[in-house]
């Protein structure tokens, strides 16, 4: 009875130290965002509204880890004129210019024509879990589930850099 108590009382420690101990995915995702926040990217877990889908009766909202990078390259003036514009990927009735699949939260009809081809190929550059972008004059921002490879954080950053050059 004694190596009983002595075994169950072993198992439970045990037990508590696993479930404190960080997971797999848990670890992944540390080590993603320490190696983001090494290459400039502001990474926080922000809650995103994107418009109602078609069919949906309400819009729905989830929280959603953001990788932003800041831009530096743009004067008073131009924050002023500053198009800020977001896109989601979902289907809803304000999809124009954009690829099949993504939609307008806020910029619609306002990008250039050369832009918006920009614009497609940064979506086609994102991996599959980038479920939003968004700009404005203080960053250009990706929200993304954190799921892949490492190397899918070089990806979004080049892709990144593109847009953050061609200032909008």
């Amino acid at each position: 009875m004694k190596w009983a108590i002595i075994i169950l009382v072993m198992m439970s420690l045990v037990g508590s130290m696993m479930w404190v101990m960080p997971s797999k995915r848990q670890r992944f995702q540390a080590q993603l965002r320490q190696l983001a926040m090494q290459k400039g990217f502001n990474v926080q877990v922000a809650q995103i509204k994107p418009p109602r889908a078609t069919g949906q009766v309400e819009q729905e909202s989830f929280n959603s880890p953001v990788y932003r990078l800041p831009r530096t390259n743009i004067s008073r003036q131009e924050r002023d004129s500053f198009i800020h514009w977001q896109i989601y990927k979902q289907t809803t009735l304000a999809m124009d210019g954009l690829p099949e699949g993504w939609c307008w939260g806020e910029g619609e009809r306002k990008l250039s024509h050369s832009q918006l081809e920009k614009l497609h190929a940064l979506i086609a550059s994102m991996p599959e879990g980038v479920v939003a972008i968004e700009s404005d004059p203080v960053h250009l921002g990706v929200f993304w589930d954190e799921r892949g490879v490492l190397e899918d954080l070089d990806q979004i950053q080049d892709a990144m850099k593109l847009i953050i050059v061609e200032k909008f």
